[in-house]
């Protein structure tokens, strides 16, 4: 038998073809493995492919044969990534704000290559996420990279920050002016990306939104501001938005009174007499206003099951007493992301325009 002319390709392409034409529901038989390398110009018996299937275990493809009729039929047995967590993957990107539509294609064209022809038609799916707009800033995957490049380098960065105008203009902040900030993470909130760096102009941490960044270039400048940023241990505040807990923060360094964290022993002490006092029937009986009373389902400072007592004796007297429980939520539920926050507005700007509130 005459050598086709690739036939120095031959391994790689029997690799492309058991991958691309074949899955756990999609079988490819000798003869048209055979045919499948002639449309590359390569030459190949039963014998030498039998070899050549064996070898690809080195490569870690994993082909299995299997009785079909007279003969065998043959298929990759085992993938890096299986369909489902492919599919996850598929709806996680197209369903992210921060991800472009042209990237979105990109990423999933790339994803549809770890399966076969059969199984990527799977992949082209489309996820609806109510309200969500894809951004449109194509560099945030540059901004990011190099962000963690100049935190791995331990160096500054510079950058130019936008914002839109009232007429939906992009316009540069401080007339174009160049940052220069110390970059020590990166955190992710309410579907935006934002950097978290120190400004050592203005003394503080500050965040900065990554996709309003542009033009994002390296110093080499070493980075200021460590002691700031390890002031704050975030994984006391799971859940919450980093760059609200931060902001929060500063405004206690900054504003002695806000400084409402720390109770002193006088405060403990009158708490728990107006707690115990607020709970005795004759006081429950007196509340004839509505109350709107919210519960953080994750809260370690305040008792639950007291709130739940005063709400049943008031209403059990003819009161008006709505518990909401927001299981997700920390004490500070100012500090949480928008999907959490959004809501709980929401339900007490409506409690103040409903009805049940009364009029003087």
């Amino acid at each position: 038998m005459p050598k086709g002319t690739n036939q120095k390709f031959k391994l790689y392409r029997l690799a492309q073809i058991m991958l691309e034409r074949t899955d756990d529901d999609h079988y490819i038989t000798m003869p048209e493995i055979i045919a499948a390398l002639g449309e590359y110009e390569i030459t190949a018996d039963r014998k030498s492919i039998y070899t050549d299937l064996k070898d690809l275990e080195v490569l870690g493809i994993e082909v299995e044969g299997e009785p079909a009729g007279k003969g065998y039929h043959y298929h990759v047995v085992s993938r890096p990534f299986e369909l489902p967590e492919l599919k996850l993957l598929v709806d996680a990107i197209q369903s992210s704000k921060f991800i472009t539509e042209k990237k979105t294609n990109t990423l999933i064209r790339k994803l549809e290559k770890l399966v076969s022809r059969y199984e990527a038609m799977k992949l082209q799916r489309q996820v609806y996420v109510s309200g969500r707009i894809k951004t449109m800033n194509e560099s945030i995957y540059y901004t990011v990279d190099a962000i963690h490049n100049a935190i791995s380098e331990n160096k500054k960065i510079q950058f130019q920050y936008y914002q839109w105008n009232v007429k939906k203009e992009m316009e540069l902040r401080r007339e174009g002016a160049y940052y220069c900030v110390s970059p020590w993470g990166l955190s992710w909130d309410d579907e935006n990306y934002y950097l978290v760096g120190y400004d050592s102009e203005a003394g503080e941490i500050r965040h900065y939104r990554v996709d309003k960044m542009l033009h994002i270039r390296m110093t080499e400048e070493a980075r200021e501001g460590r002691e700031h940023f390890q002031k704050l241990d975030m994984a006391d505040y799971e859940g919450a938005s980093e760059a609200r807990v931060r902001w929060f923060q500063q405004q206690r360094i900054d504003d002695p009174h806000q400084r409402t964290y720390a109770a002193t022993f006088a405060w403990v002490r009158q708490a728990l007499r107006l707690s115990r006092a607020v709970q005795r029937p004759e006081a429950c009986d007196n509340v004839e206003t509505p109350v709107l009373l919210f519960q953080a389902g994750r809260d370690v400072w305040v008792l639950n099951e007291p709130q739940n007592r005063f709400a049943q004796e008031v209403n059990s007297d003819g009161g008006n007493v709505r518990v909401v429980r927001i299981e997700n939520s920390l004490h500070e539920i100012f500090s949480m992301p928008n999907a959490v926050l959004g809501p709980y507005l929401e339900r007490i700007l409506g409690f103040f325009s409903s009805s049940e509130m009364p009029t003087f």
